[in-house]
């Protein structure tokens, strides 16, 4: 199994994903903020319960002192929903929402790399 198909890793990288979706539609809403009978728009969030309940990582079993483990595999294909509010476009509030989309993108990468970063550690490679 690749490192970035690890559970935890893909959901990560779906949500580092959904984040950059997210700025677009926020853009837009920025962009046509003077546009008449424009109507905001965002990006509902991607629902992990699914996935954190299932088990997803094969353990192979070489010693029979080994624990066995269960893998159902984890999909991760979800896209995202763009929804309208119906409301109309308040510049700050977008802005706002824009920052704040970007500080959490920041929030999840420096978690990726980091958690690549310790997997890489854990089986001794070297290289970065």
């Amino acid at each position: 199994m690749p490192i970035t198909d690890i559970p935890i890793l893909s959901m990560l990288r779906m949500r580092m994903e959904w984040h950059q979706a997210r700025q677009q539609v926020l853009a837009e809403n920025v962009a046509n903020a003077d546009t008449p009978n424009y109507h905001r728009r965002d990006i509902a969030p991607p629902n992990f319960e699914q996935e954190l309940t299932r088990p997803s990582i094969v353990l192979d079993v070489t010693n029979r002192r080994d624990i066995a483990g269960d893998n159902d595999g984890w999909g991760g294909d979800s896209r995202f929903e763009v929804r309208s509010d119906g409301n109309v476009v308040n510049h700050e509030a977008e802005m706002m929402k824009v920052a704040s989309n970007q500080m959490d993108f920041d929030a999840v990468a420096n978690l990726y790399t980091r958690s690549l970063a310790l997997i890489k550690l854990a089986v001794g490679s070297s290289s970065s």
